[in-house]
């Protein structure tokens, strides 16, 4: 093959690399934005009481912080540090915010569902930070326990659909056939089946891709028209930033799985090792 096809094949894998982590960084820089303009955090995915002292001072510092983190996802020098950023971020959602709820209500599968939507996010931005540290060993290993923790999450999703059927199937558009209900319980089972392949390792790559794939159909399908027909619904919005990096969220895993670890350079330096 010419040299120019696989400098340009190369270049191409590159951008398509990025992709998933530039995608969950949009998701981000949407909701920041809408923390920002709000005054207030991200509703029920970010459930900071409102007695809190400094709310708002918070809330402003929050959404800056989402908002600086997403950019610096889509720019090349500082895309792995902003993937990081947003990882520890939503890991701080999860320990301060959801857990707590979880503890109190250890069976409700509602507030399980709460975790496991911002554990998804949080282990996303480890795998989006390995993604883009030059594939080293270190790099493989941050890429395969966030994984395996992102892969349970979709369990839960899958549950949450079955538990909250009826209510997962009024968020499904009428039109679509053959009815509401169907979807519900079809993509419940699609979240299963996606963390099935994705903690197996059994076809993992395809489940996570098609994971984004439903994902960016919720985007698509549910959430555009919706923001769409009330455009001043702040709920609807927040509903449409988190699909949208979700969807990000499990491309970058899908693009994770089965990459070869850069052998250590010869030169110290050229790890970083001097």
């Amino acid at each position: 093959m010419p040299p120019r096809v696989v400098r340009d094949i190369d270049v191409w894998g590159q951008a398509m690399e990025k992709f998933g982590v530039r995608i969950y960084g949009l998701g981000a820089v949407i909701l920041g934005l809408l923390s920002l303009i709000s005054v207030d955090f991200a509703m029920q995915w970010q459930p900071v009481p409102k007695g809190v002292p400094g709310h708002t001072v918070l809330a402003y510092a929050s959404g800056a912080a989402m908002m600086a983190a997403g950019v610096a996802v889509q720019l090349p020098r500082l895309s792995r540090f902003g993937a990081a950023a947003l990882g520890l971020l939503y890991f701080t959602w999860v320990v301060l915010l959801h857990a707590p709820r979880v503890a109190a209500h250890p069976t409700n599968i509602g507030a399980w569902n709460g975790v496991a939507e911002i554990s998804a996010l949080a282990m996303a931005g480890l795998v989006g930070f390995a993604l883009l540290w030059n594939n080293t060993e270190r790099a493989a290993g941050l890429s395969r326990a966030g994984r395996l923790v992102f892969g349970l999450c979709p369990l839960v999703f899958g549950l949450a659909h079955y538990t909250y059927a009826e209510f997962t199937a009024s968020m499904v558009p009428a039109w679509i056939p053959p009815n509401q209900l169907f979807w519900a319980y079809a993509t419940g089972t699609c979240h299963i089946a996606a963390a099935l392949g994705i903690l197996s390792g059994v076809q993992a790559r395809l489940a996570a891709r098609l994971l984004s794939v439903m994902f960016a159909g919720f985007v698509v399908l549910l959430h555009i028209p919706r923001v769409y027909v009330d455009p001043d619904s702040r709920l609807e919005w927040t509903m449409m930033a988190i699909a949208i990096s979700l969807t990000g969220a499990a491309w970058s895993v899908a693009d994770s799985i089965g990459r070869r670890p850069a052998k250590a350079a010869l030169n110290p330096a050229a790890e970083g090792l001097s």
